[in-house]
């Protein structure tokens, strides 16, 4: 079956009938030259990938066909009419139906993955959950070597900036403290059923071993983090002083210690710098 087809993908699709939900984000991949680029850049026959968000399974073809086994987290019930359909030819794919934000993707990386040498994520995500569900896979700290997701163009862009830069926020620096994050294509709105008002690209975090930079107190550290970007237009002293409650005086020093005056804003800061000054106040 042609999934990059869309007169087939909606044929199936009234002869189930099945209609979009807005609620749930749901654009459909349907280009044929994306799928495989997703995923030679990460898949071999040794390795294992859990896939968040089969959609119609035209990726989950694709990720079939290189990977030793692939189990697919599926939030949308309805899609159980259609994937048996899309994916009958293979073998190695297994479909949960259920929230991969409240399943122990642990677990299934336990139990379904003895017998690969490694283990990837991958997913394409509803845009209005994309760093909910990023931010749930890197703070559990799962033994999987990458996560490829495409997101829309924009969070790309700021999940994957340098820190340091205008472009950076707090779920920048927690993705660089996990991982090293890079672009690795962008993928037009053409290339989705129904298709967007957004252009995306597909990102890969390449899951750190050791953090790159030493903190005393991991929470501490990313409730600074937090703080620092919560007020992006104020200084970093009166923004993390008003929602920490940290003594702009103590703040001030420990923007000495980094070699910065008191009117430097959050997104000056580097990793290095950062990680300083949380251990300074901590």
């Amino acid at each position: 079956m042609n999934l990059a087809d869309i007169k087939t993908v909606e044929s199936l699709l009234r002869s189930k009938g099945f209609s979009f939900k807005k609620s749930l984000g749901q654009n459909f991949l349907i280009d044929g030259s994306v799928c495989p680029l997703m995923a030679e850049s990460f898949c071999d026959e040794n390795s294992g990938v859990i896939e968040i968000g089969p959609g119609m399974g035209v990726l989950t073809a694709e990720l079939a066909k290189r990977a030793k086994k692939v189990v697919s987290i599926e939030l949308d019930e309805r899609l159980k009419e259609i994937l048996p359909i899309t994916l009958g030819e293979f073998s190695n794919v297994e479909i949960i139906y259920g929230d991969a934000m409240k399943i122990d993707i642990g677990q299934i990386i336990r139990e379904k993955f003895s017998d690969c040498e490694s283990v990837s994520i991958c997913a394409n995500l509803p845009y209005y959950i994309t760093s909910p569900v990023i931010m749930m896979l890197l703070e559990q700290k799962l033994p999987v070597k990458f996560i490829t997701v495409m997101v829309q163009k924009e969070a790309a862009e700021r999940l994957c900036a340098r820190v340091g830069s205008r472009e950076a926020g707090a779920v920048t620096v927690a993705v660089d403290y996990y991982s090293k994050a890079n672009i690795l294509f962008n993928v037009g709105r053409n290339s989705f059923h129904p298709a967007p008002n957004v252009d995306s690209a597909v990102i890969q975090l390449e899951i750190r071993d050791n953090p790159p930079i030493e903190v005393k107190d991991e929470r501490f550290f990313f409730k600074f983090v937090k703080a620092c970007f919560a007020q992006r237009r104020k200084t970093l002293v009166n923004t993390v002083s008003n929602t920490m409650g940290i003594s702009k005086d103590t703040l001030r020093t420990a923007l000495t210690k980094v070699g910065l005056s008191e009117t430097a804003r959050s997104e000056q800061l580097t990793m290095e710098q950062l990680a300083t000054i949380s251990n300074t106040i901590c």
